[in-house]
């Protein structure tokens, strides 16, 4: 099972995946989201408040799935780094 980590801006990103799931949590000052999609990889992209989370919205897109948890953050969407595995996410 493939896994990546990263970290820029003083946020760190970390894909895996399991049996059912791929999924892309973050953690930055304390407060953490994940987003995660089915391991086939064409469902919706739940967001949730931590990777095991209850899910808090689905989106077809990463990029309104990144806004989402960037407000969970408190980041910039477009300071959240995304790591190679995870960059085919959403539909």
């Amino acid at each position: 099972m493939a896994s990546e980590e990263t970290t820029t801006n003083g946020i760190t990103a970390r894909y895996s995946e399991t049996e059912t799931e791929r999924v892309l949590s973050f953690e930055a000052d304390g407060r953490t989201a994940a987003i995660a999609q089915n391991s086939e990889g064409y469902a919706m992209l739940k967001v949730r408040p931590t990777t095991d989370g209850d899910e808090l919205e689905r989106y077809y897109g990463f990029d309104m799935a990144l806004d989402h948890a960037g407000e969970l953050l408190g980041v910039s969407p477009h300071d959240i780094p995304v790591p190679d595995a995870a960059a085919d996410m959403g539909m």
